[in-house]
């Protein structure tokens, strides 16, 4: 089993611990109903197991109940790799420990904390049935200053408190509700949105980063207008308006381009999504790179959901069609979609282009990317590639440069 994010950009928390240290029983505690499965069996919990709940203060969070750090045999081993799956895809992970016991298997999970940049923190669980002892505190802080809090699940203060710890510990931007495009709008500007409707654009509803932006514009007391761009030059024709700015899907880029007057700024969703939440500094410096791919280099898509596939697909048919009649080579592609692991070596890959990430987090994107930035393998967005390949990457990114 591969973890997956959902649909929604919700705080993701990792509860990790040995076996039966009460990993559940602390997720039923906040939750404040039973929606983990509780054993005094060590090992109840085998695979990570998400739930939806809310946090006062918070909001909507993803708790990710795992199997036991200190599983042991060749299952085990297994079901600890997919907990350390789990690393890749939190904004912070809870440590539980239990009958103060602190060794081994809590030290290198830290390490793992600290190498995927995942802030933790300790709770010395069922306190009730023994009480944290001075010397587990000693041991926590010769490897760490994140602090350890005594609880119980029988005290309702303690969850009350557990919350406030949560909300100290997590990121401070996944607490602040991130723009899309506030800092380039201001009131009553109109922002021309231009959404293509073929075979792959869902039935009956826009896309998820098409209703994003478009409540991005209303959040920010902007205007917007949604049309087709078989209508934008029927509609600047006919009516003199002037937007503020036209936001395009990015495979309609080379049409749309020629229609949008030049003083008028212009970008896609994908681009805007890539600034909110992906790794847009290496993006910018990775992009450019498409004009030095060779004959037989590899290519690696990362698609951040799974839907079907047609004729008409963005990562898997358009881009490589526009990349290779751009480039004038012959090159590879691997697609991996969700959060699966790589079919080969990243040194194998000559370049990594990701999409938009609606549907996951700017710290599971820069996750995603890590293993290809740390090689130095240039990375690149859908949007900006396609942007690139059309010969409007400038025109494209120019408001950001400011």
């Amino acid at each position: 089993m591969t973890l997956k994010k959902g649909r929604e950009n919700k705080v993701h928390i990792g509860i990790f611990g040995r076996r039966n240290s009460g990993k559940s029983s602390l997720i039923n505690a906040l939750a404040k109903q039973n929606i983990a499965i509780v054993s005094d069996v060590a090992g109840t919990t085998t695979d990570p197991v998400k739930k939806s709940i809310e946090l006062f203060g918070i909001g909507a969070v993803i708790m990710i109940d795992t199997a036991g750090i200190d599983d042991v045999g060749e299952l085990g081993k297994l079901r600890i790799e997919k907990t350390d799956e789990a690393l890749k895809i939190i904004d912070l992970a809870i440590i539980v420990l239990a009958r103060n016991q602190f060794g081994e298997p809590e030290t290198t999970l830290i390490e793992k904390c600290r190498k995927y940049d995942v802030p933790f923190f300790f709770v010395h669980n069922k306190s009730d049935l023994e009480p944290l002892e001075d010397k587990t505190i000693n041991k926590v802080k010769e490897f760490s200053d994140s602090g350890i809090m005594d609880f119980s699940c029988l005290r309702k203060d303690d969850t009350d408190t557990i919350v406030e710890v949560i909300k100290k510990h997590l990121p401070v931007e996944m607490l602040q509700k991130q723009t899309i495009l506030g800092d380039l709008i201001e009131k009553d500007d109109l922002v021309l949105m231009i959404t293509p409707i073929d075979s792959e654009a869902p039935e009956g509803r826009m896309i998820l980063p098409q209703v994003q932006v478009l409540r991005d514009i209303l959040d920010h007391d902007g205007v917007a207008l949604i049309l087709k761009e078989t209508e934008i030059e029927a509609f600047l024709k006919n009516t003199g308006i002037k937007p503020k700015l036209a936001i395009t899907d990015s495979q309609a880029f080379g049409l749309v381009s020629q229609l949008i007057p030049e003083d008028v700024s212009l970008t896609s969703f994908s681009i805007l999504l890539a600034r909110q939440k992906g790794d847009f500094i290496h993006y910018l410096k990775g992009t450019p790179k498409i004009s030095e791919l060779k004959d037989g280099d590899r290519i690696l898509m990362l698609e951040s959901c799974t839907h079907q596939v047609s004729c008409e697909d963005i990562g898997r048919i358009k881009l490589p069609n526009w990349l290779n009649e751009f480039t004038g080579k012959k090159l590879e592609f691997d697609i991996v979609a969700g959060l699966s692991n790589l079919p080969k070596d990243i040194h194998d890959y000559a370049m990594v282009i990701q999409c938009g990430g609606c549907v996951i987090t700017r710290k599971q994107i820069f996750n995603r990317l890590k293993p290809a930035t740390d090689a130095g393998i240039p990375v690149s967005n859908y949007g900006l590639a396609i942007a690139y390949v059309h010969g409007i990457f400038g025109r494209a990114t120019k408001m950001f440069l400011r």
